[in-house]
């Protein structure tokens, strides 16, 4: 669940919650069905995905995606403490409005727990929901560093979450990682397919036969929309 806080210029992620969402085992074979043979626009947005091998991770380092959380919407904050203000509850500042200094995740959307943040002993991180890693493998290696920083800084891509979990999903795609909290999954998975739709990344087999199999569970999922332009301002540069 996102929210807007304190009316920041950031566009939130359109991501609908969806009762008795009980995709398979994470990362499990097997045919995948769609029954009635319709499905929502999430679910067509995966089957139209491009399908390729995953490429080396030959020269891949985090300073191809620029300086972390970079102000590329130029609102005076940076991109971690805008999505803080968007997806925390009971948000404290200091005294420029724009540094979060506590909060709630509540709840949190990948364990379904309560967690709470205090700024210098964070419990929460700001997950990208597409690891930039797995971006790089697929499709990133061959664009500009203007597209790289608005992938890394994208509120559509990014998400405030248990930093436990998060750290244990590493760079996984749908086909080897999906959140704890099953009821979350199919959110989840649609925004993994509206990131890599916008931005012309593509996925192996495996992780579309994921994607598509927990979409099956709730065909008619929406594909989240909005988030930042796929270039960055001019001023920004990659390491």
């Amino acid at each position: 669940m996102v929210r807007l806080r304190g009316g920041v210029a950031v566009a939130a992620l359109v991501l609908v919650a969806v009762t008795g969402c009980e995709p398979a085992t994470e990362g499990s074979a097997g045919p995948v069905e769609n029954p009635g043979g319709g499905g929502g626009a999430a679910f067509a947005a995966a089957e139209a995905l491009t399908v390729k091998g995953r490429a080396p991770k030959t020269d891949y380092d985090r300073g191809e995606f620029g300086s972390a959380w970079a102000d590329t919407d130029s609102n005076s904050c940076d991109t971690r403490d805008d999505i803080l203000k968007r997806d925390l509850d009971d948000v404290k500042f200091r005294s420029d409005d724009c540094t979060v200094v506590s909060g709630l995740l509540d709840p949190d959307p990948y364990t379904g727990e309560d967690v709470p943040y205090v700024r210098g002993r964070s419990k929460v991180d700001v997950d990208h929901i597409v690891a930039l890693s797995d971006a790089w493998q697929k499709g990133a290696q061959k664009w500009d560093d203007s597209k790289r920083i608005a992938l890394a800084n994208d509120p559509l891509n990014l998400l405030a979450v248990d930093s436990g979990t998060n750290r244990g999903k590493g760079d996984g795609d749908t086909a080897t990682w999906l959140p704890p909290n099953k009821a979350y999954r199919c959110t989840y998975v649609a925004a993994q397919v509206a990131v890599k739709t916008k931005y012309g990344l593509w996925v192996t087999s495996a992780e579309q036969d994921a994607m598509k199999r927990v979409l099956t569970t709730c065909p008619e999922q929406k594909l989240p929309t909005g988030g930042n332009p796929t270039k960055a301002p001019a001023r920004f540069h990659a390491d």
